[in-house]
């Protein structure tokens, strides 16, 4: 046998033994399909994580705040006047309550940090997407500076409503407008944020 016939031979055998095109095709296919469930797997999950993430800090902002306003709220300061509460700020020493359609507002101790605190006027109300806590100290002369100057931290943002109401006694119904010398003994709010509504945070009066 020539060497060129044994060379004919080895070709013929290797092209034998090779991939044709549509295996290599089919292949590369089914490669590409893996790659392509790999890549929406991994996708899905980082949505997911993120998801969870944002459900966590929602939870925990609401937890957060919701607390927030209870203590505040039962550390409320009452006085003597109207049936335990002087409606519009007064004397020194006196207490402080009033609620309009979309802010809320008392005397409270609130405590700064470790060495920093007292008693301050609050209020918790909507301003523009935001549901906002300021706080002042009560005049001596017992008028209150005006809420736009005071101190400010936003509490929760994207908030699309903000509805208050009260109740004077547990078995009452509930009432959206309240007047100066209305003695409430029961607030509650209603905070819809980020297109979701919140748990109602009842919170009861000291009187």
């Amino acid at each position: 046998m020539t060497a060129s016939a044994t060379h004919h031979r080895v070709l013929a055998r290797v092209a034998d033994e090779g991939f044709t095109l549509v295996e290599v095709m089919v292949a590369l296919t089914i490669l590409s399909l893996v790659m392509l469930a790999t890549v929406t797997g991994l996708r899905t999950l980082a949505n997911t994580q993120v998801a969870i993430e944002r459900q966590t800090d929602r939870v925990d902002e609401l937890r957060t705040v919701s607390s927030f306003l209870r203590d505040t709220m039962e550390s409320a300061l009452v006085g003597a006047e109207s049936g335990g509460l002087s409606m519009g700020g007064s004397k020194r020493g006196s207490g402080y309550f009033e609620m309009t359609d979309d802010a809320l507002a008392w005397k409270a101790t609130i405590q700064f940090g470790e060495n920093f605190g007292g008693s301050y006027l609050v209020r918790v109300a909507k301003e523009d997407d935001s549901l906002v806590l300021r706080w002042q100290e009560e005049s001596g002369g017992g008028q209150s500076l005006e809420w736009e100057q005071a101190q400010q931290r936003v509490l929760v943002e994207d908030v699309q409503a903000f509805e208050l109401s009260w109740r004077r006694t547990y078995q009452s119904e509930w009432l959206g407008q309240w007047e100066k010398g209305d003695v409430p003994g029961w607030v509650r709010l209603q905070v819809q944020a980020s297109g979701r509504y919140w748990p109602e945070l009842i919170m009861q009066v000291p009187n």
